[in-house]
């Protein structure tokens, strides 16, 4: 029932812009903020309407791109297969020496004189 009462809704206004400019009003500073108004009325509704497709699973082809990212590859053998998957890089020595404690403070500090 909502999506219908979007889509109704969405529609209404794009017929007030249809009259606007059928009257020769839209040339007018009044009829081009009544247009302005308006559309962003008829894109409310019509993004609603819009979500409320997305959750229904309507626009489920809307989403090829994660579709296609969720088909792996097939795995390789050989050397390729053996590798292991690439992992963080290994902190430093010289690193971990300067790094600063997660608990510590690292804001500048004041100097009293």
């Amino acid at each position: 029932m909502m999506l219908v009462l979007s889509i109704v809704m969405g529609i209404i206004p794009l017929g007030g812009i249809a009259w606007t400019i059928a009257t020769g009003t839209v040339t007018t500073v009044d009829g081009l903020f009544m247009s302005l108004i308006l559309l962003t009325l008829s894109a409310v509704f019509f993004l609603n309407a819009f979500w409320e497709l997305r959750d229904r699973g309507a626009l489920a082809f809307l989403d090829k791109k994660k579709a296609a990212a969720g088909v792996k590859p097939a795995a390789t053998t050989g050397a390729a297969a053996k590798a292991t998957p690439a992992a963080a890089p290994k902190a430093t020595p010289a690193a971990t020496a300067n790094a600063v404690p997660a608990t510590k403070d690292a804001g500048p500090k004041e100097v009293e004189s």
